[in-house]
């Protein structure tokens, strides 16, 4: 029998962890399956059920107003079945997630130790396992962004197909609208050190799928909103009693709302079991995922650590400026739009030696992220 590489072996073991903590259970916020329904119906509107599902209503209809790629990855369970356990495609994209982070580690050089500590970190440390575990309409789109950004970055650092790059871009901002920010980095790193007929090349596959994904994505918004431009979230944060009747859901008015939320925000103490109780509007990134720090020590290669770095910070920067934290949650959420960057510049530092210190901040990540999995299963839902 023929090697199975541990990539795929990471994967699976991910995908079992995550089963195993999700119980299998079936997301009451299914969205994205009454969004496949809809599409299979020949309408873009969704039969709404109540008030439990947000949905934006938009003269007179309801609409889903997050990106629809999970709704078009569910369309063939939900055409063969009538519908679908949505988590389940959470547990899957966060396999295909933590395969892909193997195989980027392995890319990188990282020694099989080294990269199996940056895989549980990946899994635990971050918000990846809370919300694939889960499986509600926004985690669900966190989990493919994060699975298909980490493939990009696998392309990036072997063949550089720019056709596939793109690909697995779509992929990402069609689950997270705020990963379209990567995409001129991806760009930038494919073309600056090719030669001119490599330039000329790359950017016709880049465009033979940018192209059509934004030709279908001004349909889908003239089918919901009559215009060609994404409305939902300006038209949601009007209506919701958090944001304001007037103006953008972004603003630099939230900018230290968000700098507490992702780096001061504790948990409480209770005198009662289990003591430590994890707040509705989520715990800071200083206390569940301090093994980022380790991103810092990423040095070489000077360019591609650099594009790493501006995607993170081009991909955060929405998240800093938004009204909202990802209120009900655990941890941070919205930080896995910009964390697989973090994490391929923690693999970059790793490469020569993982320290024992960041051994040390990967357990402390992973075991919090398993109490906040725990304190979920336990006392949420």
């Amino acid at each position: 029998m023929k090697h199975v590489p541990r990539s795929v072996v990471a994967g699976i073991v991910a995908g079992v962890v995550t089963f195993v903590v999700s119980h299998g259970r079936s997301t009451p916020y299914d969205n994205y399956v009454l969004l496949a329904q809809a599409l299979l119906e020949g309408h873009v509107w969704i039969h709404w059920p109540g008030a439990f599902i947000d949905a934006l209503q938009y003269h007179g209809l309801y609409y889903i107003i997050e990106a629809p790629l999970p709704a078009i990855l569910l369309l063939p369970f939900v055409a063969i079945f009538g519908g679908a356990n949505q988590t389940l495609l959470a547990v899957a994209l966060a396999g295909v997630a933590v395969g892909a982070g193997w195989e980027l580690g392995e890319r990188f050089g990282l020694r099989p130790a080294a990269n199996a500590w940056i895989c549980v970190f990946l899994l635990m440390g971050t918000d990846l396992l809370w919300c694939a575990m889960l499986g509600d309409v926004w985690f669900v789109a966190h989990v493919g962004a994060v699975c298909f950004t980490l493939l990009a970055l696998v392309e990036l650092a072997g063949k550089r197909r720019a056709w596939l790059v793109m690909l697995w871009a779509a992929c990402a901002f069609e689950s997270r609208f705020s990963l379209v920010l990567a995409v001129p980095v991806y760009a930038a790193l494919m073309l600056v050190e090719a030669r001119a007929s490599e330039r000329v090349r790359a950017i016709a596959w880049m465009a033979a799928v940018l192209v059509p994904v934004a030709i279908l994505w001004v349909a889908y918004n003239e089918l919901r909103w009559g215009t060609w431009s994404d409305i939902g979230y300006t038209a949601w944060y009007h209506q919701d009693q958090a944001g304001l009747p007037y103006g953008s859901p972004f603003r630099l008015q939230y900018l230290g709302y968000q700098l507490r939320s992702f780096f001061v925000q504790l948990p409480a103490w209770t005198p009662v079991f289990p003591w430590l109780v994890p707040g509705m509007s989520g715990v800071a990134l200083t206390w569940t995922s301090p093994a980022l720090v380790l991103a810092f020590f990423a040095r070489t290669p000077v360019r591609l650590v650099g594009a790493l770095w501006a995607a993170a910070l081009l991909t955060a920067l929405p998240n800093l400026l938004y009204y909202v934290n990802g209120f009900a949650q655990f941890g941070m959420r919205h930080a896995l739009d910009f964390e697989p960057f973090l994490i391929a510049l923690v693999m970059i530092a790793a490469r020569d030696r993982m320290p024992r210190w960041g051994m040390a901040l990967v357990a402390w990540s992973a075991l919090v992220g398993l109490w906040g999995c725990w304190y979920w299963n336990a006392f949420v839902r």
